[in-house]
């Protein structure tokens, strides 16, 4: 899990790349929840770990458990 300190750095990053005074290259997406950069889904915005919880639980609308 991310530090609260790297989540605070990104969105720090996030606001002045958007005012055009940092690179927009070097933003690295994040888990909304936990701030985990590997394994991020576009579409949710979540982290692979967190997907699969939510998922499960039923809170991601369209989302279904698959099996064959």
């Amino acid at each position: 899990m991310a530090k609260k300190s790297m989540i605070a750095k990104e969105k720090q990053r996030q606001e002045l790349a958007a005012k055009g005074k940092y690179p927009k290259v070097r933003l690295r997406n994040r888990c909304s929840i936990c701030g985990r950069p590997r394994g991020y889904h576009r579409d949710f915005g979540l982290c692979r770990v967190h997907l699969r919880i939510m998922a499960h639980q039923g809170l991601l609308p369209g989302v279904t458990k698959s099996s064959w």
